[in-house]
């Protein structure tokens, strides 16, 4: 297991490089950072200009800025070279990585909390549904899952928002936070009342991104959980007369659950880029309008930042998904040495 480990995460290092170089490339194909600075008015010097290219290592090729990025070896200025803890040089003027660390745990905690509720939601009902085929459990149960997948990211946050306005004019005060990750005054809270502050405002965005997440993995749980009910081994287990509870839990749903485990990471992905989405319209300050706001900025170094996080987050939770694969399916492991 260790040398399938080692050999995953060597693959995974040499696509994050590979991902990295061509959004260092893609950024620079967009447009020139510093126009904003040239249609200042008045116009600038060429002198300011020229200092601002130097500034922004712009005076170099692509494949030279990449390598700074990456390591800082050929670096003038001393604030670029990830290896060395360096960000790189932000248009916006302020530090990347402060930044860049409190906007990635807002998101995390919403993409995690996300992840969560929406594998348990889809493998209960996935599983319902299955076991219930064509009663009306099933044909509720389906018909929810097909207008979470028909229904776009943006719609549903921006219903889900709709729906906490509405609750709270209807109470008359404020059960339902529909702006913003926390409250502004937490920091003069109690550790308790933070945690619920946090909480509190993490029942909408998460409800906004687990519906579109739920409803494709419900469907592939429900398709894996019929595949192995008509399964002969799960037939014989029935004709030895075990009973039906003993025959789902040791026999169907672990072999079930072996593809859904390997959507970890499709569902990761989905989970980041319904983040930004749900984070624009609750107006949340975290990676996705990080993201956002570098992009329209044609801050370089800030969209470099973004995608190498992203990126590490995509490799972790394949990685998890490959081990919960090997622990499902010992085959996995065997073939691993």
């Amino acid at each position: 297991m260790l040398v399938f480990i080692v050999r995953r995460l060597a693959a995974s290092i040499l696509v994050l490089l590979a991902a990295t170089f061509l959004t260092f490339l893609l950024v620079d194909l967009t447009g020139d950072p510093l126009q904003m600075l040239r249609l200042q008015t008045p116009p600038p010097s060429p002198e300011t200009i020229e200092t601002a290219r130097h500034a922004l290592y712009l005076d170099r090729s692509v494949p030279e800025r990449y390598w700074l990025w990456l390591t800082g070896i050929g670096d003038t200025n001393g604030d670029i070279g990830l290896l060395r803890g360096k960000w790189g040089p932000s248009l916006a003027g302020a530090e990347i990585g402060p930044e860049l660390g409190e906007r990635f745990f807002v998101t995390l905690r919403l993409v995690i909390a996300a992840l969560l509720i929406s594998f348990a939601a889809a493998v209960i009902t996935g599983v319902v549904s299955a076991v219930r085929q064509y009663r009306m459990i099933d044909h509720v149960l389906t018909l929810i899952a097909f207008i979470g997948l028909a229904m776009p990211s943006f719609w549903i946050a921006s219903l889900v928002k709709e729906s906490g306005t509405w609750v709270n004019d209807r109470v008359g005060s404020t059960v339902l936070f529909t702006f913003g990750a926390a409250s502004p005054n937490i920091e003069e809270m109690s550790p308790i009342y933070q945690f619920n502050d946090i909480v509190a405002h993490l029942v909408l965005p998460t409800l906004a991104l687990v519906f579109h997440g739920y409803a494709s993995i419900s469907r592939f749980q429900r398709a894996s959980m019929l595949e192995v009910l008509n399964a002969d081994y799960v037939r014989l287990a029935r004709a030895k007369g075990l009973r039906n509870r003993v025959v789902m839990r040791r026999h169907a749903l672990r072999t079930a659950l072996i593809p859904i485990v390997t959507l970890g990471a499709l569902a990761t992905a989905g989970a980041l880029a319904g983040a930004v989405i749900t984070e624009t319209v609750f107006r949340w300050r975290g990676l996705g309008t990080f993201l956002v706001e570098a992009v329209n900025d044609k801050d370089v170094y800030a969209v470099m930042a973004v995608v190498l996080l992203t990126g590490m987050i995509l490799i972790v939770f394949n990685l998890i998904a490959d081990l919960l694969y090997g622990v499902l399916d010992p085959r996995i492991r065997m073939g691993s040495r």
